[in-house]
This record gives structure tokens, C-alpha cells and sequence, in this order.
């Protein structure tokens, strides 16, 4: 088994959380934070015996992501999300490694799927991500939203061969849902300045950026969409940060 604890945060997370956990059962220890499923994770995440399971209310995927971390009994830590599944190339590239330096945070590339379709276009691909690391040498920034690894002077960056694969959306509905949710938190966290003018320019450009300087205009419909989803995002989070200063 790897020395390796595996941090996982989990909400109604069904749909992959078997496969995702199948791809990590040569992992010793498995963290599966959960904080208020309804739908069956907590029995699948049960099921499987390298499993640890802990839940715990939303204080914000940072400090979730640290909280899971703590908990985790190996110095290095893998962490994924709930829909991203180890290619058996991931796997054994991690196998290879001798993990000696707790310096080093090696970088991972994620191949992202709209409705099990990888998509290669509008900054989709390639993604690549920290996420295998020493919890000595590094943790994640606490923040409500798109937290990252903090990385330091002497912190060393190693690729590794193989993909993550990421299922985030099965439909448009989805990509919605997580627009409007994290536009929220970014408005609830962030002290920035905002107005509709530049809501609407930074909307812009991103729509400009996604389409056509990341090539979505040549992955279909998928591209148009999730262009316009990544605009709408930016547009709907300079708003609520707009409308948060007026109150």
C-alpha cells in the first residue's frame, strides 16, 4: 500500500465517488470529508476499507481541504475531488516516486470532460494542477473559493506522467449551479471594488478569451457553451460584488 493519505471533499457526490475511490485502492489511507450529503456517498465511501470518513458543516473549500489534511496520518497527501478518477498511468508514475524531498509539490495534468466528453478547448486543457504534496513543507490557502497551495521560496515543482480525469458536468443545469454558487462565495469573500461596467467588460473579455483565443469555437456546441457559462460567471460575480457595497 502507498504511504500516501488521499484528502477528498464530498457533497452528494454519487455519481463518481465509487470510481474515484476504485482508482485509489493501493492508497493505505483514504480522508473522505464530507459535509452534508443526502444521496448515497457516506454508504459507498463506507464500503470501502481505506477509508476515513469525517463530516463536517461548509466553513469554505480551503479550509476544508486543511481541515482533511490534519486529519491524514502520512506526511504526503494527494488531493482530489470527488469526480476526478487516477489513469492507471497516474497510478503508476505516483508508484514510481521515492518522495524523499518534502520540498518538492508535483504538478498533475487534468483532462476535463463535459457530458464524459474531454474537451481540449477554452482553457479546459491542458490543466495542470498541485496536488501532490507534504503537509510539513505546504497546505492549501483558507479561502471560500478557488483555494491553491501556497508555494514558498524553496518549493520544488515536479510534472508527473499520466491524467487525472475530471468529470465536473453531466449538463448545462450543472454548469449553472456551480456558476451561481461560486460567484457567490467569491462576492462574500472578496473586498474588491466592483461595478456593472466592469461586470460587463470583464464578461466580455472573457467570453473573447474562452472562444476565441482558447479555441472553443472549434469544440461545438460544448465550446459555445461553456464559453458562455465562463463569461456569465465572471459577469454574475463583479454584480453580487457590486451589490454588496451598496448595502
Amino acid at each position: 500500500m502507498l504511504k500516501i493519505s488521499v484528502t477528498i471533499l464530498t457533497k452528494n457526490s454519487q455519481k463518481y465517488i465509487k470510481e474515484c475511490l476504485e482508482s485509489l485502492r493501493e492508497f493505505d489511507e483514504i480522508i473522505v470529508l464530507d459535509n452534508g450529503s443526502s444521496d448515497e456517498t457516506i454508504e459507498i465511501a463506507k464500503s470501502f476499507e481505506n477509508v476515513k470518513l469525517i463530516e463536517h458543516k461548509f466553513i469554505g473549500f480551503g479550509a476544508l481541504k486543511n481541515l482533511a489534511i490534519e486529519k491524514a496520518k502520512n506526511e504526503w497527501i494527494l488531493s482530489i475531488d470527488s469526480d476526478e478518477i487516477l489513469s492507471n498511468e497516474l497510478l503508476e508514475s505516483i508508484k514510481n516516486l521515492e518522495l524523499k524531498e518534502k520540498n518538492i509539490v508535483y504538478e498533475i495534468s487534468r483532462l476535463n470532460h463535459y457530458r464524459k466528453k474531454p474537451i481540449k478547448c477554452c482553457g479546459w486543457y491542458p490543466d495542470r494542477i498541485l496536488r501532490l504534496f507534504n503537509k510539513k513543507h505546504t497546505r492549501f490557502s483558507d479561502v471560500l473559493v478557488h483555494e491553491s497551495l501556497i508555494k514558498k521560496d524553496d518549493t520544488k515543482i515536479e510534472k508527473l506522467n499520466g491524467s487525472l480525469l475530471h468529470y465536473p458536468f453531466e449538463n448545462a443545469t450543472e454548469l449553472i449551479e456551480k456558476m451561481q454558487r461560486y460567484s457567490t462565495l467569491y462576492a462574500k469573500e472578496s473586498s474588491k471594488k466592483s461595478s456593472p461596467t466592469k461586470a460587463f467588460f470583464r464578461a466580455t473579455f472573457a467570453f473573447f478569451k474562452h472562444y476565441i483565443l482558447q479555441r472553443g469555437f472549434l469544440c461545438g456546441y460544448e465550446g459555445l457553451l461553456i464559453s458562455i457559462s465562463n463569461a456569465n460567471g465572471v459577469f454574475y460575480k463583479y454584480i453580487k460584488l457590486y451589490e454588496k457595497g451598496k448595502n
